[in-house]
C-alpha cells in the first residue's frame, strides 16, 4: 500500500513538473522577443563551451593551465556580457535603464568582447 502511494505521488510530481516545464516553454516561445531568444541561445552556447572546457581539463589534465584559465574565463566573461546585453535590451527593463538604448548596449557588448579577447590573447602568451 505504501508503495502504491509513493508511485502515485511520483507520477503526480512528474506530471506537475512536465506541466510546469511545458507551460514555461510555451510562455517563453509566445512572449519573448526574437532578439532576446538569440541572446539566450548565445548564453547557452557559452555555458556549453565552459562545461566542455572544464570536462576536458578534468579528463585530459591541466598541462597548459594558462590556456584552460584563459578559455574558461573567456566563456564565463562572454556569458556575463551577454547577460548584461539581455538585461539592457529587454523591453520589460526600460524603467531600470532609462537612459540607455539597445544600440548602446550592443556597442558596450562589442567593445567589452574586443577588450576581453585582447586580454585572453595576451594571457595565452
Amino acid at each position: 500500500m505504501a508503495r502504491e502511494a509513493t508511485s502515485s505521488s511520483n507520477e503526480a510530481f512528474a506530471t506537475s513538473v512536465s506541466g510546469i516545464v511545458s507551460s514555461l516553454a510555451r510562455d517563453y516561445a509566445a512572449n519573448t522577443p526574437q532578439r532576446l531568444k538569440v541572446i539566450d541561445a548565445y548564453m547557452a552556447f557559452c555555458v556549453v563551451v565552459g562545461v566542455l572546457q572544464f570536462v576536458y581539463c578534468g579528463l585530459a589534465g591541466t598541462f597548459p593551465y594558462n590556456a584552460f584559465l584563459a578559455g574558461f574565463g573567456s566563456a564565463v566573461a562572454c556569458f556575463v556580457f551577454a547577460a548584461n546585453l539581455r538585461m539592457k535590451t529587454n523591453p520589460k527593463n526600460r524603467a531600470q535603464f532609462p537612459t540607455g538604448s539597445p544600440e548602446g548596449a550592443f556597442t558596450e557588448f562589442v567593445f567589452c568582447h574586443i577588450a576581453l579577447h585582447f586580454i585572453v590573447a595576451n594571457f595565452l602568451g
